[in-house]
């Protein structure tokens, strides 16, 4: 269920008051098990992570990256800022690990839904810590209607050996990241070997679908029904481990 009347987001917004207001204009009472899949633009923003371009001076490594890749200078400098590693480049392309864990194209900064003035173009990072930005908000929630509910700060990302892309989870609070299901029976009462349920990602890309990349403006979705075990994960538990990246 989207969530109805999310007002434009401003830097110094207290994001979890805006959505409290929005869901009591919407009748809409939180019960105890919901998600609530929040998209990471607005988190950034009510956080100030927008960049003018303007105030960006990029280093010499920032220089060498965007002429290969033909990006501006500015905005890889940005990258460079937010990763620890190039992970591949090449004219147009610019994937790195991000200082959060997880490989993305240009750290997650992009513009798409950013408001510009007439100086210079402006950018937006990724919250500065999403996991503990799911947890004030999640507090904030629980305080007023008294339940117990999780919430997950989506983002949009590429996947290698697949075209397009789909909403995963780059915060988490009030429920597990990863679900681990080992030695559970099927149908058949064969024991589970090897599965792990993402279920934080299969939560954004759930609520993804409502979304949506464009105009929709609909940053913020319901999740309610789900049946998950308790557990209070992190994003950081879906990332592999380097030792287990076969593809490096």
């Amino acid at each position: 269920m989207s969530i109805p009347h999310i007002p434009h987001v401003q830097p110094g917004d207290n994001l979890a008051e805006l959505l409290l207001t929005a869901l009591q204009q919407a009748d809409i009472h939180l019960q105890d098990g919901d998600v609530l899949a929040i998209a990471q633009k607005i988190v950034s923003k009510a956080e100030g992570r927008l960049v003018n371009l303007a105030t960006v001076t990029p280093g010499a490594q920032a220089q060498e990256v965007a002429t290969q890749t033909g990006k501006d200078s500015r905005v890889v400098e940005l990258i460079l800022q937010e990763s620890t590693e190039i992970s591949r480049l090449r004219p147009g392309v610019l994937i790195v690990r991000h200082r959060l864990g997880f490989t993305s194209a240009n750290a997650g900064i992009d513009r798409s839904n950013v408001a510009q003035s007439d100086a210079d173009e402006t950018v937006l990072l990724l919250p500065q810590d999403p996991d503990a930005s799911a947890a004030r908000i999640r507090q904030h929630l629980q305080d007023h209607f008294r339940v117990q509910i999780g919430v997950v700060i989506t983002d949009s990302h590429g996947r290698p050996f697949r075209l397009g892309t789909v909403g995963v989870a780059i915060g988490v609070a009030g429920l597990p990241a990863l679900w681990n299901r080992r030695g559970e029976l099927d149908l058949y009462g064969y024991a589970l070997q090897h599965t792990d349920v993402a279920v934080a990602d299969e939560v954004a890309a759930a609520a993804g679908l409502l979304m949506g990349q464009a105009a929709e403006g609909t940053p913020v979705v319901l999740v309610r029904g789900l049946s998950l075990p308790p557990g209070n994960g992190k994003a950081a538990d879906l990332v592999r481990p380097k030792e287990l990246d076969l593809y490096r």
